[in-house]
């Protein structure tokens, strides 16, 4: 694709990265088959390879407009255009280049101005978003509707071992997960516990940014993430092996950490290897699966349990790990359902479920359908934000995989 863009953006880092990414786009419309909100509205514009018009003629100099900025708010970025386009666009990262340049430009009106603000002041903070949930569940009973529905229950905690092992790893905790799902991260400490390696929760690292960063608070989530690599870098010079997520959601957000703080001299170095460094919690057991095998033998003797496994798009597209967790548990004695267009995203996506609430429904409905076609007795994942927004809408369980994995090898 030919661009020609305009001297506000063209000798910046963001304007020659944004110049690559277009010229790489071959306008095939590839993109458009696997894009969930084109497949729902059937809108050229609400598809990647419109959305990349719309970017384009903005970064060239053409004023953006209310309806530019519509069209992309409502882009899930679930990256499954990545994973089809066959000329390697990286649609996600020219995403949020153009989002931040449309949305200085057109602005927002007040009432989603305070909601956005309200989301990055309320849940990258565990001290903040923990009192306002349980003051949620608390008067769950008086709630009607959806409302009611989003307010999960309490949520278990389990132990966490209590062996030291040479051997260490890092884990996030992230900023909602140890509220919402605590047993994720215990589980995970659990199941490598039994492989002689600690789990280590570095007690400074919080939100991987991702919250800040996709709302455009550029400048607010590099500070998240400047605050983790601070957080980590001193068990990574005695020797941590590796920095292990157990939602996906964040995992795709530290793997862009070299690449996002490139241009700072502080950090750039410590960023790039801490980006190498991280592992989803799948490639870990996959990696040692040999020596988990072993421990589960008598597991494996039990009954199948029938599961549908719902690949979030962070792992997927994001971390392309696409059919690493299916195996896993394929492997484990596990019977998966089939799930038809498992590629296609749940609808939670960040904040999309709250910020756009009649598309994510539409996709959660969608979603169900496929995951509970085979009958499955419980849905598992691998981010939180998938799990929760699942668990609305569903008697069945919905679980991180890692905790059904742990429960197997009991």
């Amino acid at each position: 694709m030919q661009t020609n863009l305009a001297d506000f953006i063209k000798d910046t880092p963001q304007g020659r990265e944004a110049e690559a990414i277009l010229r790489k786009c071959v306008h095939c419309g590839f993109c458009t088959a696997t894009c969930p909100t084109y497949q729902l509205l059937g809108d050229e514009l609400d598809g990647p390879r419109g959305r990349i018009y719309l970017m384009k003629q903005v970064l060239e100099g053409a004023p953006a407009t209310a309806k530019t900025q519509l069209h992309l708010d409502r882009c899930l970025t679930c990256r499954s255009c990545e994973t089809t386009c066959p000329s390697g666009v990286q649609y996600g990262r020219l995403l949020d280049i153009g989002r931040a340049i449309v949305d200085k430009q057109v602005g927002r009106g007040p009432v989603e101005a305070v909601k956005r603000k309200a989301l990055r002041a309320v849940i990258p903070h565990p001290s903040r978003f923990s009192p306002l949930l349980n003051l949620g569940q608390r008067l769950q009973p008086a709630l009607f509707g959806a409302l009611k529905r989003k307010v999960p229950p309490p949520a278990r905690t389990s132990a966490w071992p209590a062996r030291a092992h040479v051997r260490k790893m890092l884990v996030l905790d992230g900023c909602v997960q140890p509220i919402l799902s605590p047993n994720t991260n215990a589980a995970a400490a659990r199941v490598l516990d039994r492989l002689g390696i600690t789990l280590i929760r570095a007690a400074q690292a919080g939100c991987c940014g991702a919250i800040s960063y996709h709302l455009n608070a550029q400048d607010e989530g590099l500070g998240y993430m400047r605050r983790n690599i601070d957080a980590w870098w001193p068990y990574l010079q005695q020797g941590a092996e590796a920095i292990v997520m157990t939602a996906s959601g964040c995992g795709a957000m530290v793997a862009e950490y070299g690449h996002l703080l490139a241009h700072d001299t502080a950090y750039a170095e410590k960023a790039a290897r801490v980006s190498a460094l991280m592992k989803d919690v799948s490639e870990i057991i996959a990696a040692e699966q040999a020596r988990v095998m072993a421990l589960s033998l008598h597991a494996s003797r039990l009954a199948p349990h029938r599961v549908a496994f719902h690949p979030p798009c962070s792992l997927q597209h994001g971390l392309k790990l696409k059919g690493t967790v299916e195996t896993l548990l394929a492997d484990f004695g596990f019977d998966l359902s089939p799930v038809p267009d498992a590629h296609l995203c749940c609808g939670s996506a960040g904040t999309y479920s709250i910020l756009q609430p009649e598309l994510s429904q539409r996709l959660l409905k969608n979603k169900l359908a496929a995951l509970t076609s085979g009958a499955p007795a419980a849905i598992v994942t691998a981010n939180i934000g998938c799990q929760s927004h699942l668990q609305t809408a569903t008697g069945l369980p919905v679980m991180h995989w890692i905790e059904a994995l742990d429960a197997r090898l009991d």
